[in-house]
Formats: structure tokens, C-alpha cells, sequence
């Protein structure tokens, strides 16, 4: 028998998910010495990644993707990507900046 799943419930449970991440916000370099900016520790079981990338990519105006569950932007973002994390309802003390 299929289990019925209340759309509140589901919402609420996505809501204390988001604010339970421990998020890693680094650097590395690139190809030919260029700066990309990692954000790790987003469960892509749970998150789509590919969209909070657009959405970030989209704010930050810059180019990035999701891959090997982490997102890459490229740039040096660090100064900004924490207010967005938090605006898309990522807990603001779990966001690790480096």
C-alpha cells in the first residue's frame, strides 16, 4: 500500500533538512592559475543541486556547474555566497567560510 505523504509535512521536513547542512565554502585554483569557489556538503539526495547552482550562478553573475556533489563558480565569491546560502534557507552557523 502506497504511503500518503502530506505536502506540509514533506515541506517542513525539507525546511529542517536545509538547516541541519554543514556547508563548506572554499577556494581552488583552476586551470591556468583561475580561482574557483567550492561550496560543499549540500546532500544532493535531498537538494537539487543543478538549481541552487542556477540560482547562484544567476546572483553571482558568473559561470559555474554541479558536480561530484559539490557546486563550482568560478571566481572568488567567498565575501557574498553566504548571505545567498542564506537567503535560499541554509542555517547561517552551519555555512563554513575559508
Amino acid at each position: 500500500m502506497p504511503r500518503i505523504v502530506n505536502p506540509i509535512d514533506e515541506m517542513l521536513f525539507k525546511e529542517v533538512v536545509k538547516e541541519q547542512q554543514r556547508i563548506r565554502v572554499y577556494i581552488e585554483k583552476g586551470r591556468y592559475g583561475k580561482l574557483k569557489t567550492i561550496v560543499d556538503g549540500i546532500d544532493e539526495r535531498e537538494f537539487d543541486l543543478d538549481k541552487i547552482a542556477k540560482t547562484l550562478k544567476g546572483k553571482l553573475a558568473c559561470g559555474g556547474t554541479a558536480k561530484n556533489g559539490r557546486i563550482e563558480l568560478q571566481g572568488d565569491h567567498r565575501d557574498r555566497i553566504k548571505k545567498l546560502l542564506v537567503e535560499l534557507g541554509f542555517s547561517e552557523d552551519l555555512i563554513e567560510i575559508e
